[in-house]
């Protein structure tokens, strides 16, 4: 199928179509975006329309879970609001939610670092909770390090050897550490699998919400216990898990592995984006390389009581 070009004038057909009331309302592209593409919609809305993404699953996931899990959540997220149903003028799917206003962390930065510490402990620890029976179980995102072990090695050998540079060593033992580590004990919980500094807002030098619920499932925390290291600035890691407060050694251990394959798949995506490579983020590189030396120096032996 020849890929059709999502242009404004392609929304505002889709929307006159379907939520007439919605066409007329101010309408501009976000950027980024890679599965699907955003469309700011006035004021409080936005469009999020499948680009490359075919599988319909995920956006049904989001409308079937987000207005049940947002209630409960310290954080705004984006709600679906109004369904977009496949037709002859787009042929997937498409949806529109609320808007969470914010710039992207990839773009911003943390300045208040104990606030978003606590702000992001206090939003896993009300996500963190038992799923029902029928919720989504995903094998890739939420899994034990020890299934991932493909995609870390992916990482490590597509990232510039200089970048990692003399902490090849450190970053292994980190890995291997993790995939060392007990598996999760307690019940599944939900977990958001892809927090990533392209999927959070910040305002006023702090979190200001969580978007992106892609790939919403039920596993282990530790995916999720990694934004750690990977969105908290340097030395705020031991505060995070202190305010969390229901992570156990094991769990810390599979996190901070976790946060290294994360840290290697962003400074992948930034030299994709050096190379003016499909997909590729030339802000996510210095990200990820920050991200992974807090993971090398923060260690945390002692992290709670």
């Amino acid at each position: 199928m020849t890929e059709i070009e999502i242009t404004a004038g392609l929304i505002r057909d889709l929307l006159r179509d379907q939520h007439p009331d919605l066409a007329e309302l101010p309408l501009h592209e976000v950027e980024g975006g890679w599965g699907n593409q955003m469309w700011r919609l006035g004021d409080e809305l936005a469009v999020r329309i499948q680009r490359m993404a075919t599988d319909p699953d995920h956006q049904l996931k989001e409308r079937r879970w987000l207005p049940l899990l947002a209630p409960r959540l310290p954080l705004p997220i984006p709600v679906p609001v109004r369904s977009g149903a496949p037709s002859e003028r787009f042929p997937k799917l498409w949806t529109v939610m609320t808007w969470v206003p914010g710039l992207p962390l990839d773009h911003g930065s943390i300045t208040r670092g104990e606030h978003a510490a606590d702000t992001l402990a206090a939003f896993l620890r009300a996500l963190h909770v038992a799923a029902p029976a029928d919720a989504s179980v995903d094998t890739g995102r939420g899994a034990h390090p020890k299934d991932c072990t493909d995609g870390f090695d992916q990482f490590f050998d597509s990232v510039d050897a200089d970048a990692i540079g003399s902490d090849a060593a450190d970053v292994r033992a980190v890995w291997d550490d993790a995939v060392a580590a007990p598996a999760w004990e307690g019940p599944p919980v939900w977990v958001h699998g892809d927090l990533h500094p392209a999927n959070v807002v910040v305002a006023d030098g702090t979190l200001a919400g969580v978007l992106d619920f892609d790939e919403l499932c039920v596993g282990d925390p530790a995916s999720d216990l990694a934004a750690a290291w990977v969105l908290l600035p340097a030395g705020e890691a031991a505060r995070f898990f202190a305010t969390y407060a229901k992570a156990d050694e094991a769990t810390v251990r599979r996190a901070r592995g976790l946060a290294a394959l994360k840290s290697l798949f962003l400074m992948l995506m930034g030299q994709n984006g050096d190379r003016a490579l499909p997909g590729g983020k030339p802000a996510w590189g210095p990200a990820g390389r920050a991200a992974l030396d807090r993971v090398l120096s923060e260690r945390l032996t002692r992290f709670h009581e």
